[in-house]
């Protein structure tokens, strides 16, 4: 690949996939600074309305199939645990409050695998491989909803009431819908699907504008030591672990070029959701999902360029 090209590689995922998002988030930013539009509110409609309808539309339309896809789902409830349990280590020395350390596992336990992932997957392999990364976003949208929502409930207290609250998140039941509908071969009205898709379509902006928001209302982070540690374990021992999945797990071409990127990406816009709602450390989310979408592109740069 001689110099020109990589330029052009970098403008274009520049271009493409990284100031869009800054663009929403600016929106959501100077409505919260100059309308001082309420964050908590839209953070309730995009938990309560609109997340369940994107689970629930990507799981009943993606076309999802052959042992390479269930290596590709396989690999992503891996690497969720294994960063789990990385962050989980890497926090015992940074003696996080509860509601602080449910914050660090999220955003360091999901990444952004759809609005930023797919368009970066699709640009740089292909629509082979964008095959392949909507099953990982699937898969890691069913984590956020049942896994995620665990660590963000545990916050606040015992592992049961953790499942309490867990039964009042509507995207369980979008998730519960759509393995019914799959599992009989149902086939969803128009009538029905075609709200919910518009719906699922306005997940995304609204979450990005939640992101911006809640950044006008960002100070500097009460643990700074540890807003480092997550975003060295999203963009740096996140891709290390995935290198060693794909080998393990036999994933190889298209499978294995977007399952390494799809590892690779920031911390999840969700996980600033999830603070909000479950009254956890919304701030330090916040300052994670900003400097780990801002440094990302030095590191998917460089893997895109490896992998192809």
């Amino acid at each position: 690949m001689n110099l020109p090209l990589d330029i052009s590689l970098i403008g274009s995922i520049f271009a493409s996939d990284i100031l869009p998002i800054f663009i929403l988030a600016g929106v959501g930013f100077v409505l919260a600074r100059r309308f001082r539009a309420e964050v908590r509110t839209l953070s309730t409609v995009a938990f309560n309305a609109l997340s369940p309808c994107l689970v629930f539309y990507q799981l009943v339309t993606a076309e999802i199939s052959g042992s390479q896809s269930l290596r590709v789902a396989a690999f992503c409830v891996l690497l969720t645990i294994a960063i789990g349990v990385a962050a989980r280590l890497v926090s015992l020395p940074l003696r996080l409050d509860r509601m602080t350390l449910s914050s660090f596992l999220l955003v360091a336990m999901f990444s952004n695998s759809g609005n930023y992932a797919l368009p970066v997957v699709l640009f740089a392999f292909g629509k082979d491989a964008l095959a392949f990364a909507s099953v990982y976003f699937v898969t890691s949208a069913i984590l956020i909803y049942t896994a995620g929502i665990l660590v963000a409930a545990s916050g606040h207290g015992s592992m049961r009431l953790a499942l309490t609250r867990l039964v009042r998140v509507p995207a369980i039941y979008a998730v519960t819908a759509a393995a019914i509908v799959l599992s009989t071969h149902t086939t969803v009205p128009l009538v029905v699907l075609r709200p919910i898709g518009l719906l699922s379509d306005a997940a995304i902006p609204i979450m990005l504008l939640v992101l911006g928001m809640q950044l006008e209302r960002a100070v500097m982070p009460k643990h700074p030591m540890a807003v480092g540690a997550a975003v060295v374990l999203s963009l740096g021992i996140a891709p290390l672990i995935a290198f060693g999945l794909t080998a393990m797990l036999g994933l190889t071409g298209a499978a294995k070029q977007a399952a390494i990127i799809e590892a690779s990406m920031p911390a999840a816009v969700i996980t600033t959701v999830l603070a909000l709602e479950f009254d956890l450390d919304a701030a330090f989310s916040t300052s994670v999902v900003f400097f780990t979408t801002i440094l990302s592109p030095i590191t998917l740069v460089l893997l895109i360029a490896y992998l192809k």
